[in-house]
């Protein structure tokens, strides 16, 4: 084909063409109601390979195309996906699990005649032992570093049955297996494109590729073959397609969900945020009746840690390790205050432990935190020696300019029982480095669950995890012991209880201050239907609907 315009390249011709077929595309779906659901990622997306799965970005548009084995439903429980059942061997080492025989990856160049071809145990195998292969280079690999049996670890039995091997018993793996990492490829297409791989994706999923023009837009469209049915028997998903938009400018991607052409918006800019939400954390009178606003616990925790561990260099002449000034910090603020004023109520003031507010083992009357107690405080100075801080010298708390008005916040409300904080804002990937590497005494940081499972947050003190995550170097062998025993339970209620004990354990111990267990925020148009939030903040669409205005 020869191009009119010699200054039109292939690539922006195909840009062009693009937002032809879109333009196209929103025109027939007026017409014909065709239902495409349009979200924006401000950040890009770099590779729609489930084994490069790190960030939200990469995957939410994976779940679109991939399965795994076991999945994480709207209540953050663990139930079939890819697999219909498993068991569990006695010694808690061996998983079996017995799959559907109805499921087929998408069609594909790769596949004789072209056609979709019928997933098989041998995916299941050769997808898992990717994410560990060196030479792919997963940042998932640490999912089953030191977890799965070395000679025998991921075996397929048959066609329809899948078995692996634990060298310890570790009862979260059924949490790793739901993650983006260990969704199911077909060696046949990841050998045919190679490393871009990332760009030509099939899976098992509700939604399959169509079309990517990098930081233009990217398509996928209904699977009329995906093996899920709703409870009529009507095959899974509503939706005919889905549209990602890449404007970098959270201000346009707001603009842009104003006037219609997104169908909901994850998270509110602080730019805009007073314009939408009042302290309360409520919709605006003006925004009432014009849109959703969603709110669910988000399995994410922003905290205070501190350097408890007195024979690295950093630590020696801390304050911070005594027990008692780390726990007069804890009741030193109001936390209630701090949520309301700068966050507009966005996030729950925590409480209780270091495990979050929406995961099933949590239990605020089981787990005793710290509530704004400025007497206490100023009594465990006293008892440290410190009687209204005299003596005490500066501490210093490192935080990202992002968090910085909290620093401030925070330092302002210790200064009033005797502490002296000075707040330094630096550098996301220096605060990362100095933490890493145990030259931070106080700083502020957050946990994101990677799997539903309180294990994912009690890791962060068990003293034989390295930095990350066990930032703080924090070590108790009580701690430990509760620990250990929890990952060998089966049993959920017991292993609850083993959970909150622990937690109990360290939150009392105070190596870290928990700020606040967040929440997820969603601007959601009225039109769209069954769109529900999770724990996870994963993007799920299978049974979205969208109706006419």
């Amino acid at each position: 084909m020869k191009l009119k315009n010699p200054s039109l390249t292939v690539k922006s011709f195909y840009s062009v063409l693009l937002i032809f077929i879109t333009v196209a595309c929103n025109h027939t779906e007026k017409k014909s109601g065709v239902s495409v659901f349009r979200y924006n990622e401000s950040t890009g997306i770099s590779s729609l390979d489930p084994a490069f799965a790190k960030n939200q970005a990469i995957m939410w548009p994976v779940h679109q195309l991939y399965n795994t084995l076991v999945e994480v439903d709207s209540n953050l429980n663990i139930v079939p996906s890819l697999a219909k059942s498993w068991d569990i061997s006695g010694n808690n080492l061996v998983f079996t699990f017995h799959l559907r025989t109805d499921v087929f990856f998408h069609d594909n160049d790769a596949f004789p005649g072209g056609k979709g071809r019928l997933f098989k145990a041998s995916d299941v195998e050769y997808s898992l032992k990717r994410i560990i292969d060196k030479s792919v280079a997963s940042p998932g690999a640490w999912i089953f570093n030191k977890r799965i049996d070395s000679a025998d670890g991921f075996k397929t039995i048959d066609d329809s049955t899948f078995q692996l091997k634990l060298n310890k018993p570790f009862h979260p793996v059924l949490g790793l297996l739901s993650m983006q990492y260990c969704s199911v490829v077909p060696k046949e297409v990841v050998e045919k494109y190679g490393n871009e791989f990332r760009r030509h994706p099939c899976g098992t999923g509700p939604f399959k590729f169509k079309e990517w023009a990098e930081g233009q837009a990217l398509i996928f469209t209904k699977n009329e073959h995906y093996f899920e049915k709703d409870e009529t028997g009507n095959r899974l998903p509503y939706l005919n397609a889905v549209k990602i938009s890449f404007l970098n400018s959270k201000a346009t991607e707001f603009l842009e969900f104003q006037q219609g052409r997104l169908d909901f918006i994850d998270d509110i800019d602080a730019s805009f945020k007073d314009e939408i939400l009042t302290k309360k954390g409520e919709l605006r009178k003006d925004w009432i009746g014009k849109i959703i606003l969603q709110k669910h616990p988000y399995l994410n925790i922003g905290y205070l840690g501190m350097l408890v561990d007195s024979t690295k260099a950093v630590a020696k002449s801390s304050p911070l390790i005594n027990k008692k000034i780390r726990q007069a910090i804890n009741y030193g603020f109001n936390r209630r205050k701090m949520i309301m004023y700068l966050r507009n109520s966005i996030g729950i003031a925590a409480g209780s432990g270091f495990v979050p507010a929406g995961l099933p083992s949590f239990d605020s009357t089981s787990v005793k935190g710290y509530s704004y107690n400025p007497e206490k405080a100023k009594q465990l100075l006293k008892e440290a020696g410190y009687p209204n801080g005299n003596g005490l010298p500066a501490i210093k708390l490192l935080t990202i300019p992002q968090y910085a008005d909290m620093g401030t916040y925070i330092a302002r409300e210790l200064q009033e029982i005797g502490l002296n904080i000075q707040v330094e804002a630096v550098q996301k990937s220096f605060l990362l480095d100095a933490t890493a590497k145990n030259e931070a005494n106080f700083f502020r940081a957050s946990w994101i669950a990677d799997y539903p499972d309180a294990e994912n947050y009690l890791s962060v003190f068990y003293s034989k995890n390295p930095s990350p995550p066990n930032y703080t170097r924090y070590k108790n062998p009580a701690f430990d012991e509760l620990y250990e025993k929890a990952l060998q339970e089966k049993n959920d209620s017991i292993r609850f209880q083993l959970y909150r004990q622990a937690d109990q354990i360290a939150i009392s111990d105070a190596p870290v201050v928990p700020l606040w267990y967040d929440m997820i925020i969603h601007l959601v148009h009225t039109n769209i239907i069954d769109f529900t939030p999770n724990g996870l903040n994963l993007l799920e669409l299978r049974r979205v609907r969208l109706i006419s205005h």
